[in-house]
């Protein structure tokens, strides 16, 4: 038989031209997802930030007539972090005052000994994001710092001090002053593991993510937990949605084993066992529910209840095989329960989640438009559909 066409060591590559327009795709620009409200906070918070310390370092410095002398152009960018994405790792206090301050040394000190303006540059950019890394305050605006330093040939470490150390500080405080101000909590705590509260795999789904972060080895603008509490809000989300849109027909069991008033109790017994099940729907003769008889039943009529297990077969065997005053032998309607819950096949499960997990209730007969029995619906029928196994991503 001929092999498929796509089965062949091609198959998957892209053309050029294809691979030439995902390239292009991949040029244009992200989706801002926050609304005017947001925007709006972001920009007036800005302001209010430069302004702030804009007006206490010039008042500091005196009245000079160069504004470089009193307040640095990489303070813009850091407004923009801290006030733009205040739950950035690279946007918190520390990695403001300690990007900048300690990258504005590294540049005064490239600028004064090394003599070449470009490898001074270069030298002072690459020595000031290591040195940010080593102490974890990495801060893009840091790299602006030590450049303009170089560029500027700055070479009195009193400036990393005053404007560089003293802009940073007060846009800190204005940053803590405003976003929390505005419900943005700044600094952003990270929450510890021993923190958080998931589900009972919490410490294979921290495995999990410590694991692929090892293999993506890449700077992410989003800490670690945050992006953790990230997946975990959208495993909810997606939990509520899949919830939300299952009926009951999507997934009761429609392989039914039924009984009816009349059936002796023997064969009812031998059912459960050779079914493996804890319940037996009782119907009439047009399908109808009348009642249910579960391994409680049995129980119960069986004086079990409360008693343990000693003399459990004894007492079953006697139940079994009792003769009523009838000369009949016992069947299932008379021990039976006769108020049942039943749902439509059309009722989404979410209105049976109360059922099960609060008034202990183990199966729900489930009944199409005319009242007749189509299905039912366990415990382990609700925890499949749940908590089905996603597809692995691509």
């Amino acid at each position: 038989m001929p092999s498929s066409p796509s089965a062949g060591p091609d198959a998957g590559k892209k053309s050029p031209l294809a691979a030439a327009a995902l390239w292009l795709q991949s040029l244009r620009p992200a989706r801002t997802r926050i609304n005017a409200r947001e925007r709006w906070r972001i920009v007036l918070g800005s302001f209010v930030g430069i302004l702030l310390a804009g007006l206490a370092c010039h008042v500091a410095g005196g009245t000079a007539d160069s504004a470089l002398l009193w307040l640095v152009a990489p303070m813009g960018a850091s407004a923009v972090l801290v006030f733009g994405v205040p739950a950035s790792p690279l946007a918190q206090p520390w990695s403001v005052v300690g990007g900048n301050t300690l990258s504005a040394l590294v540049g005064i000190a490239c600028a004064r000994w090394i003599g070449p303006p470009e490898l001074a540059a270069a030298v002072a950019v690459g020595a000031a994001i290591g040195l940010m890394l080593a102490l974890r305050c990495l801060h893009p605006p840091g790299g602006a710092s030590a450049l303009m330093m170089v560029l500027g040939g700055i070479t009195d470490p009193w400036f990393a001090l005053f404007p560089v150390l003293f802009n940073a500080v007060l846009l800190a405080l204005a940053g803590i002053a405003y976003n929390n101000a505005t419900r943005r909590a700044y600094p952003h705590r990270q929450q510890s593991v021993a923190d958080g509260k998931g589900f009972s795999q919490a410490g294979a789904a921290d495995a999990d993510l410590d694991a692929v972060l090892a293999r993506y080895n890449q700077v992410l603008d989003v800490s670690r937990d945050d992006l953790q509490a990230l997946l975990e809000q959208m495993k909810w989300q997606a939990y509520q949605r899949k919830l939300a849109g299952i009926r009951c027909a999507d997934i009761m069991s429609r392989d039914l084993v039924t009984v009816t008033h009349s059936t002796l109790l023997e064969h009812a017994w031998a059912l459960l066992r050779e079914r493996r099940i804890k319940a037996l729907p009782v119907v009439d003769a047009d399908f109808r529910v009348l009642g249910i008889v579960t391994l409680a039943d049995f129980m119960r009529a069986a004086e079990l209840q409360g008693k343990g297990y000693q003399g459990m077969d004894t007492r079953l065997r006697k139940l079994l095989g009792a003769i009523g005053v009838s000369g009949k032998p016992p069947v299932v309607g008379q021990i039976m329960t006769r108020q049942v819950r039943v749902a439509s096949e059309q009722r989404y499960l979410v209105d049976l989640v109360p059922l099960f997990g609060g008034t202990g209730h183990h199966h729900i007969p489930i009944i199409a438009d005319d009242g007749r029995l189509t299905g039912i619906i366990t415990q382990s029928d609700m925890v499949a559909a749940l908590f089905e196994s996603p597809k692995p991503p691509h």
